[in-house]
C-alpha cells in the first residue's frame, strides 16, 4: 500500500464505566491502563502513524470539553487536523463531518479510516497487515470495510457482524459481504453466534474512500448531510444523536467485513482489566490491598499511600481515586453509568463527575 491511510481517531467518548478514574476532563482515552506509560489515545496514534505515513495524515475528532487535553497528549498533531464537536451527537455526525473535511482537503478519492481512541491492540504487525488489506479493498472498489474481530468467547458486551458471501481475500485474509449487524445479544444468542463460525465482534473500525461514504450518507442520512454541508460544526445543535451503525452500516449495500485475528479489547469497563492484567493471587490488586477471606476482587487506587482493606468479599470492584471511592459487585459494573446520572442530577455532587 503506497497511498497513505488518512487515519481519524474518534476521541470524544467519556468512558463513564471507568469512573471514578475516568472523569469529565480526564476521560478513558487519557488514561494509561497498562505498563506502557502511554495513554490509550497516545497508543492509538502511535500504531496508526506507520499507516498514515506522517502526522499530516492523522486526524482527531473530539469534544470541546477535552480538546485542550488532546492537544496536550498529542503535541505533534497539526492544529487543522483536530476537529472539535460543539456537543456529542454519537458517531454518525462525527464520521460524516470528518469525512467531509478530509475530502475537502485531500480529495474525494482519499482512503479514510476511523478508529476509536480507547481500544487495546496487542499485535501491531497483525493490525497493520489487516488495515493494509482493508485499504486495498477500499481503493479497488466501492466498499465500506469494517474490521471484525474473531470472537474468543460468547461476549454479551459487543455487537456482532454476520459474514455473508465470501468475496475473495487480500493479504491472505478473507473478505466477506456483511449479511447483518446485531446489537449486544444475550448469552444464549451469543453462544449460538459463536457456534456458526460466521460472526465477528464489531470493532467500530471502518475504512473507505471518502466519496463512497459521502454518497451513501447522502442517500441514507440526507438531512444530516445537508446540515453539515451548509453549517459545518455549527449544525451540531440541530443534528439527531445517532451511531454510524444505525445511520449507515445497517442500511448500505456496500458493507464488507474482514475478520481479524489480532488481540483486541475495547476496555469497556473495570472487568476488562482482568483480561489485560494477570492476577497476582486470588484477587487483582492494583493497589495496596490488605485482605482477609477476599477473592475474585479488583482493587485499584491511584494513591500509592492509600490502603484498601477488605474482609470476606467476593467478586467485587473497589476503586479509589482522589475524592471518590467506588464499591460495586462485578455483575453490576454496567450500572456505573446509572450512578453517574444520579450525580449529574444533583448540583452538589456534579463536581465528582
Amino acid at each position: 500500500m503506497t497511498q497513505a491511510l488518512i487515519s481519524v481517531i474518534l476521541a470524544g467518548g467519556k468512558g463513564g464505566r471507568f469512573w471514578p478514574l475516568s472523569r469529565r476532563y480526564r476521560p478513558k482515552q487519557f488514561l494509561c491502563l497498562d505498563s506502557s506509560g502511554q495513554s490509550l489515545l497516545q497508543s492509538t496514534a502511535d500504531r496508526l502513524l506507520p499507516l498514515a505515513q506522517n502526522w499530516d495524515n492523522l486526524w482527531v475528532i473530539t469534544s470541546v470539553a477535552i480538546a485542550g487535553g488532546v492537544r496536550e497528549q498529542l503535541p505533534e498533531l497539526a492544529e487543522g487536523n483536530l476537529l472539535v464537536e460543539t456537543e456529542g451527537r454519537d458517531t454518525a455526525p462525527a464520521v460524516a463531518w470528518a469525512t467531509l473535511k478530509v475530502a475537502e482537503r485531500c480529495g474525494p478519492d482519499a482512503v479514510v479510516g476511523f478508529f476509536p481512541a480507547d481500544h487495546l491492540i496487542a499485535d501491531i504487525q497483525g493490525f497493520e497487515t489487516t488495515l493494509k488489506a482493508c485499504s486495498q479493498l477500499a481503493m479497488a472498489k466501492d466498499a465500506i470495510v469494517t474490521l471484525g474481530i474473531k470472537p474468543s468467547y460468547p461476549s454479551t458486551g459487543y455487537g456482532y457482524i454476520e459474514q455473508g458471501e465470501k468475496q475473495g481475500g487480500c493479504e491472505k485474509l478473507p473478505i466477506y459481504r456483511v449479511s447483518r449487524f446485531t446489537e449486544k445479544p444475550d448469552q444464549e444468542t451469543a453462544q449460538s453466534f459463536i457456534a456458526t463460525g460466521k460472526f465477528s465482534w464489531n470493532s467500530g473500525m471502518f475504512i473507505f474512500r471518502a466519496e463512497v461514504v459521502l454518497k451513501e450518507l447522502e442517500t441514507y442520512a440526507p438531512k444530516m448531510m445537508q446540515l453539515l454541508k451548509d453549517k459545518g460544526e455549527a449544525a451540531y445543535s440541530e443534528l439527531d444523536k445517532i451511531s454510524i451503525d444505525y445511520a449507515l452500516m445497517e442500511k448500505t449495500k456496500l458493507a464488507y467485513v474482514l475478520p481479524a485475528n489480532f488481540v483486541w479489547d475495547d476496555l469497556g469497563d473495570w472487568i476488562s482489566l482482568e483480561r489485560l492484567t494477570k492476577r497476582n493471587g486470588a484477587n487483582m490488586d492494583l493497589a495496596n490491598h490488605v485482605h482477609l477471606d477476599t477473592q475474585g476482587t479488583i482493587a485499584y487506587s491511584s494513591d500509592k499511600n492509600h490502603i484498601i482493606a477488605t474482609i470476606g468479599l467476593e467478586d467485587m470492584v473497589i476503586v479509589h481515586d482522589r475524592d471518590v471511592t467506588l464499591v460495586v459487585g462485578k455483575e453490576r459494573t454496567q450500572d456505573i453509568k446509572k450512578l453517574l446520572e444520579l450525580l449529574q442530577a444533583n448540583e452538589q455532587l456534579e463536581r465528582y463527575l
